[in-house]
């Protein structure tokens, strides 16, 4: 099974595993990684080991971070640069975190690391949508039977 970090500004990573895990229970294999004040770059660095060291050292790795250049994802790419079974996707939001927990359960070791970010980045861009008063009120022809 591979395994995922989610790695942001705050505590926005803690909060977004446990909104995951309202719907998939509790997981195993997902790690969050914060950066608070005060902290400095090397400090998320050995959080991003810490936290490859509490799952187990997988073989493939999902890194999910808030911000395309943020400190978390500054640290994260120097682990991606050494590992090519490792990698980053930014811009992390629910439905692509809930997206990537259900590939866990699925997971045969099949998939690359870059499917893996790829069915990241499609989950993330799907599960963006707006509703506006007009698409709210009206009203869709009904299918006939």
């Amino acid at each position: 099974m591979f395994g995922i970090i989610v790695g942001t500004h705050g505590n926005f990573a803690v909060e977004l595993i446990k909104a995951c895990e309202m719907i998939y229970g509790k997981r195993d294999h997902i790690k969050a990684v914060t950066l608070v004040p005060g902290e400095k770059p090397i400090d998320i660095f050995a959080k991003y080991e810490n936290a490859i060291k509490e799952l187990g050292n997988p073989t493939r790795l999902l890194i999910l971070n808030d911000l395309l250049g943020g400190t978390p994802y500054n640290q994260a790419s120097r682990l991606v640069a050494e590992n090519e079974n490792y990698g980053i996707v930014a811009g992390v939001n629910l439905p692509m975190l809930m997206s990537m927990a259900g590939a866990q359960d699925d997971d045969d070791d099949s998939k690359t690391t870059i499917q893996l970010m790829e069915q990241a980045v499609t989950a993330g861009s799907e599960g963006i949508k707006f509703s506006s008063y007009e698409s709210l009120n009206t009203e869709e022809e009904e299918d006939e039977l």
